[in-house]
């Protein structure tokens, strides 16, 4: 494999402490797998020690080496082989899966029909090495890790906090075709996940140590967006966005429904107070919030403080959270590029901060005094061909902080692992005009890619924007 698995766009843009130790892979490939790649691929010129800095700087002469992936990220990802790039390339067989040009290895003829089941049973094995360590696969209690849905594939991207790579896919939903998983949140122990999905009628949940589907909430037809987890992890509220939208309330536990709430016009993003009895709720579209009680109790707010703008579409606020001290929530706008501050208890404006353009999603540090905001459609001088930045509010003072341009194209979800000082910023690439990805998943669709900054400095921590699945969009990570 040369210059061999080619490095495209993404790969030539130049732009701590943690709840495990660093894992330091020192193993050597199974005889069978190191027979095929030692003398196949991590050659003189393409992926060993002297040559992989031009061969998409993917070194492959030690096992170890092969985790720290490409210029785009991870080419294996272990137990996943419809969703190993590395795969498609070597691969001349399409009923065996994907196949991509340039075939590698270049200039030494393909690989046999023998040779690549040995590297495809490998990588369905785990990728272990010869006394068969699987990577990633210590520490799964305290591993911190990000997921990252994927709703044009139904997947949920596993990041390793430490290396910030790929290391796992978990494929979700229920029904054969593509239900669109759209929110993903970990309880705030740790010990699960759940996500919704647009395009299904259940809400599914994860146990984050296996990454494994354990359970399913029948919530019926709907279009189920966001959701808010209670303090205790036992609770949930989960919205369906429709124009008589429906908002119900969960039991994680038993994974039942216990209450359903009607009557709300386009229900979305949703924050709670510290008990869990109290709600907030926004109106996609229109100038509305919502606030409803466990009880069933419901009062609207303009957040115009005009009663007469209920139904009007100047603000149209997409996604909610309350500051730490419960004080005040904050409101992404989308119809008028702010930031809406209101005061929790009167639901009255605070203070209006313009950001940029089209602003979704908000993530919260709990090191620092910081609000990211993702703003979609934001137009970057300093990046002519790309699309997005972040806002960083200070949640004290109420002023910008910063403004991060990127290598971004329609960013969407963004989340702060405060353990070792990271930003993950996710762009959903789905428009034509975007950068073309590096190849084509299994599912299809154009690849997505996300970025990882420095909390402290707001630079790159990574140079590289590591590819992902198709529309990667709501990023959530383990134990804040």
């Amino acid at each position: 494999m040369k210059a061999c698995i080619v490095s495209f766009l993404f790969a030539c843009v130049a732009l701590s402490s943690c709840t495990h130790p660093p894992t330091v892979y020192k193993g050597e490939y199974p005889d069978d797998v190191a027979a095929i790649i030692n003398n196949k691929c991590a050659t003189a010129g393409c992926h060993n020690e002297k040559s992989y800095a031009n061969a998409a700087n993917l070194r492959l002469d030690r096992w170890e080496h092969l985790w720290k992936g490409s210029g785009t990220g991870a080419v294996i990802v272990p137990y996943s082989t419809k969703n190993s790039s590395l795969l498609y390339f070597i691969n001349t067989d399409s009923t065996e899966g994907p196949t991509l040009q340039p075939t590698m290895p270049l200039n030494m003829g393909a690989l046999s029909a023998a040779e690549y089941a040995t590297i495809k049973a490998w990588v369905a094995a785990g990728a272990p090495d010869k006394t068969g360590v699987v990577p990633f696969a210590a520490n799964a209690a305290t591993r911190q890790k990000i997921y990252i849905t994927q709703q044009g594939c139904d997947l949920i991207a596993v990041v390793d906090a430490v290396s910030k790579m790929t290391m796992r896919y978990i494929e979700i939903g229920m029904d054969p075709g593509i239900e669109t998983p759209h929110c993903v949140r970990f309880s705030p122990d740790g010990r699960y996940a759940y996500v919704s999905f647009t395009g299904g009628q259940y809400l599914q949940k994860i146990d984050v140590e296996t990454d494994r589907v354990i359970g399913n909430v029948f919530l019926g037809a709907g279009s189920w967006n966001l959701f808010q987890i209670s303090q205790k992890g036992d609770r949930m509220l989960v919205t369906s966005m429709q124009e008589d939208g429906i908002i119900k309330l969960l039991d994680l536990d038993a994974m039942t429904v216990l209450l359903t709430y009607e009557g709300f016009r386009y229900p979305h993003g949703v924050a709670s107070t510290p008990g869990f009895d109290t709600f907030f709720v926004t109106a996609q579209y229109g100038n509305t919030v919502y606030r409803l009680t466990a009880k069933g109790a419901v009062r609207r707010f303009s957040i115009d403080d005009d009663e007469s703008s209920f139904r009007n579409d100047s603000r149209n606020p997409h996604e909610i959270m309350m500051s730490p001290d419960g004080s005040k929530y904050f409101l992404s706008c989308q119809g008028s590029n702010e930031v809406r501050v209101m005061d929790s208890k009167t639901n009255k404006l605070i203070k209006a901060i313009p950001v940029g353009t089209f602003p979704q999603e908000l993530a919260l540090s709990t090191t620092k005094p910081y609000l990211f905001v993702t703003c979609e459609e934001e137009a970057t001088p300093e990046f002519p061909r790309f699309l997005g930045a972040v806002y960083v509010i200070d949640y004290n003072t109420l002023e910008i902080v910063k403004r991060i341009p990127g290598p971004f194209y329609q960013i969407h979800g963004v989340t702060v692992d405060d353990h070792n000082g990271l930003v993950y910023i996710v762009s959903r690439n789905v428009s034509s005009t975007g950068p073309a990805p590096h190849h084509t998943s299994q599912c299809g669709g154009r690849n997505g890619y996300y970025n990882v900054y420095d909390l402290n400095t707001f630079q790159p921590a990574d140079s590289r924007s590591f590819e992902s699945g198709t529309d990667p969009y709501s990023a959530d990570v383990r134990f804040k």
